[in-house]
């Protein structure tokens, strides 16, 4: 992330007024350039980027290794896919509530900028809740993680604690390097590996169509006769389904982190996003219905993350069992590149406005012309993240983990969205996109219920096998509860025991983009 809406605060009254809007080529202007003056040279994306960087971030292990658990929650096929049509349905919700946010503020950022527009007082204190959610939460972890497994798995090796994590420490160093020392290299290789992803699903939704038509060796299952047998009612159970369906989805927003990268950032955007989402969707209905159509309901239950190894090895033999979780670690790697660009610039950002400590450190851009610090922030939490679950619990823990904290965010921002809606004249608030009152509503709904569910106990066995079931909702407040003593320590005690403020400068940075930078500024009378 190139830069993010630091300024809105002071921005904030050029949306009550409509000459001062209009002077400035108007928040909303198609070409996105109203808050800053982005050499055209920076503007290094283009539509087909901009799709390729939503659908390598959604296309990840999710659609290959969660089928199976979210049947073995529902207890049914038939529940299964439903509950991926109302996860696609949130996703949507989400995606137009993020296009209105995303053209209302046509900058780098994502949920930062929002949250900063929004949320004025305490002064500063969402920009170090934030930092401290977007720095301590390792992004790529579960994917590396899971490639590890995938490429154990090719070879036939037995998958143990520590060759698991350490293919996965590997990944996530090739990310790094590869986003840290050849950037450009980086964004197409990224494209490359979206388009792959696309292609194995297309193939393996061909394949099931096949096997919807009975070829299928040793004969087709009867999953879609009585679809809804065996059904289970237990709310902790559905819960967790949905959350596993949810996390699959993530990733709508990838492209709104690179705004002042994008040519044409509004109109482009406008386009792409709702592309990628609907090509994604789509493919993820009918690539389920493609492993129902091959995989017998009793082997789905107990493939755990290797349902789509069982429907190639079921359709083409055990060899290609084992060929197809190459193509899944591919899937996983090209996630991680996806993941670590967006995170390694909102790093670089929150360095760059002095939120961070050591600041200048992790806003630099030496010496490959990239945030490689702040790719190498994101590249230690992220081992740290993958070392520290105990085995068996790893890969659904670091799940929950992110995920969790992400439905917080997406409350306030509806929230914030919410009450915009409902003071429109103050905010004069008009941008190119709108999601509308209801799916606002139901958006928020959605996230309310997602934060408030894994606090009920489960009547069975809960998400993890070793771990306390809330222990993901503890540690993800905890991360946010960080943030907010970060903020009581940076922005008031510091500064009383040093004699200073803290204010916001504006400054205009080589590459176009103004930034509020965080100074220092010591107090009347104080040396």
């Amino acid at each position: 992330m190139p830069s993010s809406f630091s300024s809105v605060r002071d921005n904030k009254d050029a949306f009550k007024n409509p000459d001062q809007r209009a002077m400035s080529n108007g928040p909303f202007s198609e070409d996105g350039e109203s808050f800053d003056q982005v050499p055209q040279g920076n503007r290094r994306m283009g539509a087909v980027s901009a799709v390729m960087l939503i659908a390598n971030r959604m296309i990840g292990t999710g659609i290959f290794a969660t089928p199976a658990s979210i049947v073995g929650s529902t207890g049914s096929i038939g529940l299964a896919l439903f509950l991926w049509v109302i996860g696609g349905i949130i996703a949507a919700a989400g995606l137009a509530l993020y296009l209105e946010w995303a053209t209302a503020l046509p900058r780098s950022g994502g949920e930062k900028n929002y949250l900063e527009f929004f949320y004025l007082k305490p002064l500063y204190f969402i920009s170090c809740v934030y930092a401290m959610y977007a720095v301590l939460l390792g992004w790529p972890s579960g994917n590396s993680v899971f490639a590890g497994e995938m490429l154990l798995n090719a070879v036939d090796v037995e998958v143990g604690q520590w060759n698991q994590r350490g293919i996965g420490l590997g990944v996530v160093t090739f990310a790094l390097l590869v986003h840290g020392v050849t950037p450009k290299f980086g964004i197409y290789l990224s494209n490359v590996l979206g388009l792959f992803k696309i292609v194995v699903l297309l193939f393996i939704i061909c394949t099931g169509f096949a096997a919807l038509a009975g070829r299928v060796p040793g004969g087709a299952p009867d999953n879609y006769t009585n679809a809804f047998a065996g059904t289970r009612t237990d709310a902790n159970a559905f819960v967790s389904a949905l959350y596993n369906v949810i996390w699959s989805f993530v990733g709508y927003s990838n492209a709104f982190y690179a705004m002042s990268e994008i040519r044409n950032p509004i109109l482009t955007v406008k386009r792409a996003a709702p592309m990628a989402m609907i090509v994604v969707t789509v493919l993820y209905l009918l690539t389920n219905v493609a492993y129902f159509a091959a995989v017998p309901k009793e082997t789905v239950l107990t493939s755990k993350r290797l349902l789509a190894a069982e429907f190639f090895g079921t359709m083409f033999g055990r060899k290609a069992n084992r060929a197809v979780s190459v193509l899944i670690a591919l899937s996983a790697i090209g996630n991680v590149l996806a993941v670590l660009f967006s995170q390694g610039r909102i790093n670089q950002e929150l360095g760059r406005e002095g939120v961070l400590p050591f600041s200048k450190i992790w806003a630099s851009n030496k010496p490959f012309n990239s945030p490689l610090a702040g790719l190498s922030l994101q590249w230690i939490v992220t081992v740290i993240i993958i070392l520290a679950p105990p085995p068996g619990d790893a890969y659904n823990f670091i799940l929950n983990l992110i995920s969790y904290p992400l439905n917080i965010v997406n409350t306030l921002i509806c929230i914030g969205l919410l009450w915009i809606y409902l003071h429109r004249a103050e905010y004069s608030w008009n941008p190119p996109v709108k999601a509308s009152l209801p799916v606002v509503v139901f958006f928020l709904l959605a996230n309310l219920f997602l934060v408030a569910a894994p606090l009920v106990p489960p009547s069975g066995q809960g998400p993890y096998e070793t771990l306390p079931y809330w222990l993901h909702v503890v540690v993800g407040f905890g991360v946010l509860f960080l943030g907010a003593l970060y903020w009581l320590v940076w922005a008031v005690i510091l500064p009383k025991i040093g004699h200073y403020k803290l204010v916001r400068e504006k400054e205009v940075a080589s590459d176009g983009l103004t930034r509020n930078v965080f100074k220092r500024v010591p107090l009347s009378g104080s040396s």
